[in-house]
């Protein structure tokens, strides 16, 4: 286990329950799709009313199409809505439901946004820059057709945990650099950033149980093919990080990847790029989808919300603690 792991109260006895879990997640890729949906169907609720779900396709980069879905929150008040490219994590493997992500909805719900929720091209069927050229065309898509969907071309934020929190630095880089769509806000939950994994968490925390340098090794193995280095697949890569919209990062105490995202968001506060940073001590990856109903993980969720919901002026006369899945209405 490395170093003693000081575990979360509220967290002790899901991880003694917690059964270990195989270093490569892709050695038997359709398993771990299975057992990643089990985990988190839990979390999926049925459909209540206060989202309003449609399913399209978007052009892809290389001749294929994205299938998106679509989230409005019900009742929205006329106008142009914020909106949210949501992207799911999972290693860049696995990691989607049949439905919307539970976050994608939560994020509709609780900033009053409409959601953009992309199936980006997995691997290893897929390696980079697949998926990311996916997420990209659709956040090109988004910003075009604002007026049409609804939605505010000055509010669109990226958003996404894990993989999805890389996807979403890359998008912000790879926006920046290419001279659009413009951004508002970047939310990066317990991103993966560096294909190095070099850090002290990286080293540390090598539990079966959890995420660890081993399962993230064979990760970064798929991910890239040999000598892809780029800051659209990696973006700790990035020499310059100035000009990046505003960004909001989350990061757990026994992560291994929790030391590159402090790195991320240091390097972006030195960039001038104005940061806010939540560190969960105690808490591993992708915690919340094993104790969902922790005091710890709703705190934690709703911090997260409460910033993008700030970050693109949606209403805020929700409280905060407003159980999950409520709508919001102005």
């Amino acid at each position: 286990m490395g170093d003693r792991m000081d575990v979360h109260p509220e967290l002790a006895g899901i991880l003694a329950g917690m059964a270990p879990r195989p270093d490569d997640p892709l050695a038997d890729i359709e398993a771990t799709r299975a057992g990643f949906k089990a985990l988190m169907a839990p979390l999926a609720r049925p459909a209540d009313g206060t989202v309003l779900i449609e399913e399209t396709t978007v052009p892809g980069p290389d001749g294929n199409t994205v299938p998106v879905q679509i989230l409005r929150p019900a009742g929205a008040a006329p106008g142009p809505l914020p909106a949210v490219l949501y992207i799911h994590g999972g290693g860049f493997s696995y990691g989607e439901l049949d439905g919307p992500s539970p976050m994608a909805r939560d994020a509709c719900t609780e900033t009053g946004s409409l959601v953009v929720n992309v199936h980006y091209r997995l691997v290893p069927e897929h390696p980079f820059p697949a998926g990311f050229e996916d997420c990209y065309a659709v956040l090109c898509w988004l910003a075009a057709n604002a007026a049409r969907l609804g939605a505010d071309p000055a509010r669109i934020a990226v958003a996404g945990a894990s993989a999805g929190g890389c996807l979403s630095a890359a998008l912000s880089l790879a926006a920046r650099d290419r001279g659009g769509p413009a951004l508002a806000f970047q939310t990066l939950l317990i991103p993966c950033l560096d294909d190095r994994l070099d850090t002290p968490s990286a080293h540390r925390i090598t539990d079966p149980r959890l995420t660890n340098r081993a399962k993230l090794r064979a990760m970064w193995d798929a991910y890239l093919p040999p000598g892809a280095v780029s800051p659209y697949a990696a973006p700790a890569r990035a020499g310059d990080l100035s000009g990046l919209p505003p960004a909001y990062v989350l990061t757990c105490g026994l992560d291994p990847l929790r030391d590159e995202g402090l790195d991320y968001a240091r390097r972006l506060m030195e960039a001038g790029v104005p940061v806010e940073v939540k560190d969960v001590p105690g808490a591993w990856h992708l915690f919340e989808a094993s104790a969902p109903d922790t005091g710890l993980a709703r705190r934690t969720t709703r911090h997260w919300l409460a910033a993008l919901r700030t970050a693109l002026a949606a209403p805020l006369d929700t409280p905060l603690d407003t159980p999950l899945g409520a709508s919001v209405t102005s």
